[in-house]
């Protein structure tokens, strides 16, 4: 089974719960998780797969918590081309900057080479009771190519 860097962008802990709800299903089908709620570039291996669990905070800024990763990656620019990553954005469709704030480190994470296995997702807290349950649709549609 996949070893698997759970990588958490929140401000008032949705995007945790989010990404706790991923974490159960994951572990569930035998992968190893290690949540990242002060992601450092340092402590993430880049044979893993890095599962992204963000929401957008301000005008289209990542979470605190996150901005010092995203900051290691901008200054230290390293090669990525062996990261495998997912990427799951949290946001409110009432702001012209909707998902924005994950959209940065998706980039950057591009840019570096890392390659996305699945499109992303964006979900929207305005049309969405639940987001847990949208992103537990949307693992669910693509855990099986976890190698």
């Amino acid at each position: 089974m996949a070893k698997i860097e759970v990588i958490v962008g929140t401000t008032l802990g949705g995007a945790e719960y989010v990404s706790d709800e991923l974490i159960s299903i994951l572990t569930e089908q035998g992968h190893e998780t290690e949540q990242h709620l002060t992601p450092d570039l340092g402590a993430l291996n880049t044979s893993n797969l890095w599962l992204l669990v963000s929401s957008t905070h301000g005008a289209g800024e990542l979470p605190d918590n996150i901005q010092p990763f995203h900051r290691q990656i901008l200054e230290q620019k390293p090669d990525l081309t062996a990261v495998k990553f997912a990427a799951c954005s949290i946001g409110d469709s009432s702001y012209d900057t909707f998902c924005e704030g994950p959209e940065l480190l998706i980039k950057s994470f591009q840019q570096l080479g890392a390659k996305e296995i699945v499109n992303k997702i964006q979900i929207d807290v305005q049309q969405e009771e639940l987001p847990e349950d949208t992103a537990i649709n949307w693992l669910e549609s693509w855990k099986d190519q976890i190698l």
